[in-house]
């Protein structure tokens, strides 16, 4: 398992990189298949490259669920090297979730029946999954069960509550003018994102768990020069689908401040949310098999960021997330997997996969 995790992790597939992302897709596929005894389905859509292996004749009942792309641009191995020592490995997209993929491949090639079972890697996750999410729906719709093997929580967690995730820019054009001679021409972009990022911020509801986070800003062309133009991105969580439709009105229903501004609103909701209705049965069923075979008790934790199973979710499909590495630091200079939890969790991974095929 450690070797083929080296292995992923040297091979560098930044999501934005379509040539990084085809040769991740290769190299994920060359092992999966040197550990299933067989390719997988290579599915490529505007470019980029998902895998899916599919085992039996009859319809999918247990959805295995992962990506192999990262967020770590190439070149970052030069900073953040291939290590394992100290019964640590780090490296870029490590722990999220290339050791998840390696999981994965073990533990379904330890069944000792798969019919019934599709593993799918995907190639855009880490970019909100523009194309693959429709793949994942169709495949996770009428499934027994979707097992995501994103990195766990801190401590091993298993992660049982998802947000819902939105996405937006907010964008103002105004009029520019010479910022010295005759401000009073211009139209001030940079003024009405100032209101409007204030209002887009009031939108949030602690007590719901819902937090509307105004993020990248940019105006203007020049210091001299009253801005034209500029935006800012929204980032929104939410734990009901009921809290990201509040949202959505209220941005689409913000109106300029300044006499002449221009506002337009863009995007929407980019993942449902996971509720904990979703997964609480796997979650128990996890953690009769993992008592069964003497493993520590399993926790379930609510999480703020989103992933593919936020979308088998939305379909219906029972869910349980945060099956893959225990380690941390994910998308940070810390990234880690604990290397003795490796085969432990395959086991668990493995034993859960056998135990829902068991219902046939």
């Amino acid at each position: 398992m450690l070797a083929d995790i080296v292995e992923l992790v040297a091979c560098e597939s930044p999501s934005e990189d379509l040539a990084a992302v085809a040769a991740g897709a290769d190299l994920v596929a060359r092992i999966g298949a040197d550990r299933l005894g067989v390719a997988p389905e290579r599915i490529t859509s505007a470019g980029r490259a998902h895998l899916r292996w599919a085992f039996g004749d009859g319809p999918t009942r247990v959805l295995v669920l992962g990506h192999h792309d990262t967020v770590w641009p190439v070149g970052s191995l030069a900073t953040h090297p291939v290590t394992a020592a100290g019964g640590v490995l780090r490296g870029p997209g490590c722990f999220d979730m290339k050791a998840g993929l390696v999981v994965a491949f073990h533990a379904i090639a330890a069944l000792p029946d798969r019919a019934g079972v599709t593993l799918l890697v995907t190639g855009d996750e880490e970019i909100g999954s523009p194309t693959s999410r429709e793949l994942i729906r169709a495949e996770a719709a009428g499934c027994s069960a979707a097992l995501v093997l994103e990195a766990s929580a801190p401590g091993g967690a298993l992660k049982v509550e998802r947000k819902g995730v939105s996405q937006y820019s907010v964008r103002v054009t105004g009029r520019a003018a010479h910022a010295g001679l005759e401000p009073e021409r211009g139209v001030n972009a940079s003024v009405e994102l100032a209101h409007q990022v204030l209002a887009v911020a009031a939108l949030a509801d602690p007590g719901r768990g819902t937090t509307v986070t105004p993020t990248l800003l940019s105006a203007g062309a020049s210091a001299n020069t009253v801005p034209a133009a500029g935006e800012f991105a929204v980032d929104v969580r939410a734990r009901d689908a009921a809290e990201q439709d509040r949202v959505d009105a209220a941005l689409r229903a913000l109106r300029p401040v300044l006499d002449g501004a221009v506002l337009e609103v863009v995007g929407g909701p980019n993942r449902p949310p996971l509720p904990r209705t979703a997964s609480a049965d796997l979650f128990d069923r996890a953690s009769r098999v993992a008592a069964a075979l003497g493993l520590p008790p399993l926790r379930g934790v609510a999480v703020g960021g989103g992933s593919d199973g936020n979308f088998t979710a939305g379909v219906g499909t029972p869910t349980l997330d945060g099956l893959g590495a225990v380690g941390g630091g994910a998308h940070a200079d810390d990234e880690h997997v604990l290397i003795d939890e490796l085969a432990p969790r395959a086991a668990l991974v493995a034993a859960l996969v056998a135990d829902l095929l068991g219902e046939r």
